[in-house]
């Protein structure tokens, strides 16, 4: 039987009042109980139901998220969900906004003085207005990023952890109307323990020569002495693997990024590791992503030019602690070769991207998202599947509290122009090593000491060309850096 409506003429005016407000007032802390006090019943005990379902279901995710992070990124991020959420939270609100225009006819506003009556109309359509405008904001929120992980992250096919670390390569595209295609103008490989997070970055020299590819490849066939070619000059560097392998897409018949997948698979023979994915990133649109996320501080070991090369110097970033980078600054900063090496360069990227790691919170994620997600679509391509997602931001997490260890291919210790590769693999192998031992010993490590060894013997690599272990001196180059160029430190510090 439905609730009959109360007789509120026995009532004084301000009870009347106090009345109409306090039904509001539990609508907004509890909806549905000013149904259960003044209206339909039934209604009300639906409405907790809703409410209780809702309820549970959030604490079932917290719960969850508390015993399986990964797990509940996974399911909390995919398009699919995300879409559930989305919907969820139209019907929320256009279902709050019902009980908030029925608890105001509950309170009778027409027995009410007139000031009375202006009064709690006005608190009901504020009330309407900052609830469903939240929820509608945060249905937003949630549409954006779905579009975001349906632009960004594939359906790929996901990659197991390599001997407990997961390899990560990392390109910067610095493509522009002076070039012709793109060609990867910084890269590194992050590579990242599994169960801890702990990541050890290693840089590899955009012009670094005569790059094997694995034994097998289309581009080993191609090239079994190396990525060479008569007078190729320019042609044959590292970063040039790209260009050429996407002007040949013959070789790789099937196959939607074949800049990608050489340019993979020549730094997994001149690295040994197995790369699981790659991320390219379009360094002018990075400018774009920095704003976003607000900037990054670092202190600044000596000062870089802004411009340089083919266009004037335009100004400098001044060395000094403590230098908060904007994007346009920032971008410059990693990305200027003026007055210095490319080797110094690649340092200053290592210290763009620990800064990023360190400085980046969930709080400036979350207050920033629809910015970053905005930007992020512009800048990002990457093969990482969706249902990793979980599983790499879980891991960023626990690598915030772990500093970054790193290694760069450069002279004096390795001569690009004539690089002895099996030492970099030895390199490499020693570099992550002594990262995953500061784990076993229980001692947490510091990941500060130098990983760059002036001398060491080398293996015979496993893959790609073969090449007899170096006994000469390593030499230096033209854009020789100075000594202890790869302590980040020395050059900038996160």
């Amino acid at each position: 039987m439905p609730q009959e409506k109360p007789d509120l003429r026995n009532l004084r005016e301000p009870k009347r009042f106090q009345r109409a407000l306090t039904l509001l007032l539990m609508t907004l802390v509890l909806p549905g109980s000013a149904q259960i006090v003044a209206g339909s019943r039934k209604t009300g005990r639906w409405v907790w139901r809703v409410v209780a379902g809702l309820i549970a279901i959030v604490i079932f995710f917290v719960i969850l998220g508390l015993i399986w992070r990964s797990g509940t990124i996974n399911i909390l991020a995919r398009p699919g969900t995300l879409r559930i959420v989305q919907v969820l939270l139209i019907l929320l609100a256009v279902g709050w906004a019902a009980l908030f225009v029925d608890a105001y006819r509950l309170g009778q506003p027409l027995t009410l003085e007139r000031n009375h009556r202006l009064m709690t109309s006005i608190m009901d359509g504020v009330l309407i207005f900052v609830v469903v405008g939240a929820l509608i904001y945060a249905s937003v929120i949630v549409n954006t990023q779905r579009d975001f992980v349906a632009s960004v992250f594939g359906n790929g096919q996901k990659s197991k952890a390599d001997k407990g670390r997961y390899n990560v390569l990392l390109m910067g595209g610095d493509s522009g109307a002076d070039r012709i295609g793109t060609r990867p103008d910084s890269m590194t490989v992050a590579s990242i323990d599994a169960d801890t997070g702990r990541t050890v970055l290693i840089g590899l020299p955009r012009n670094l020569s005569k790059v094997p590819f694995p034994a097998g490849t289309a581009m080993a066939k191609q090239f079994p002495e190396g990525f060479k070619w008569k007078n190729c000059g320019a042609e044959c560097l590292l970063n040039a693997v790209y260009t050429y392998a996407a002007n040949h897409k013959n070789l790789f018949p099937g196959d939607a990024n074949p800049g990608e997948t050489a340019t993979m698979q020549a730094v997994e023979a001149v690295t040994g590791l197995k790369l699981n994915y790659y991320v390219l990133i379009d360094l002018a649109g990075f400018r774009d992503l920095l704003n976003a996320v607000g900037g990054i501080t670092l202190d600044i070991g000596k000062r870089v030019p802004i411009g340089g090369g083919s266009s004037p110097i335009k100004g400098y970033i001044e060395a000094g602690k403590n230098q908060h980078l904007d994007g346009y600054h920032a971008l410059w900063f990693a990305r200027s070769r003026a007055e210095s090496s490319d080797y110094e360069r690649m340092a200053r990227q290592k210290c763009v991207m620990s800064a990023m790691l360190n400085q980046l919170s969930p709080q400036t994620v979350l207050t920033k998202f629809q910015g970053i997600a905005s930007a992020s679509k512009q800048v990002v391509k990457t093969n990482i599947p969706a249902g990793e997602l979980g599983t790499f931001t879980d891991l960023a997490l626990d690598a915030k509290k772990l500093p970054v260890s790193s290694f760069s291919a450069v002279p004096p210790l390795i001569h690009t122009g004539d690089p002895d590769f099996a030492l970099i693999r030895t390199k490499v192998a020693e570099t992550i090593a002594k990262s995953e031992s500061l784990d076993k010993d229980g001692s947490g490590g510091d990941g500060k000491t130098s990983s760059t060894p002036r001398s060491s013997t080398s293996t015979a690599p496993t893959t790609g060309t073969t090449k007899k272990p170096s006994t000469k001196k390593p030499t230096t180059s033209p854009t020789t850096p100075a000594a202890g160029v790869d302590d980040v430190a020395s050059i900038c510090k996160a």
